[in-house]
């Protein structure tokens, strides 16, 4: 997993830390500062990602198993 300060970061999706991380982060993560409008376009939209990236994940797991 790659240190979450670095400004390169690019979370892997079929490690389950770096999943985890995104998917229990909270949506003030994504709007610091952001008024209720704000949070509320931001859950609209990062829910759906969290779910795919669970689905992704799970799907990549499910095949490792497999092979």
């Amino acid at each position: 997993m790659t240190p979450v300060y670095s400004s390169g970061f690019q979370p892997n999706p079929l490690d389950t830390i770096d999943v985890l991380a995104f998917v229990l982060c909270s949506p003030n993560a994504f709007v610091p500062g952001g008024d209720k409008a704000d949070m509320a376009a931001v859950v609209e939209l990062i829910q759906p990602a969290k779910e795919e990236a669970i689905r992704r994940w799970q799907e990549a797991r499910n095949q490792k198993m497999v092979s």
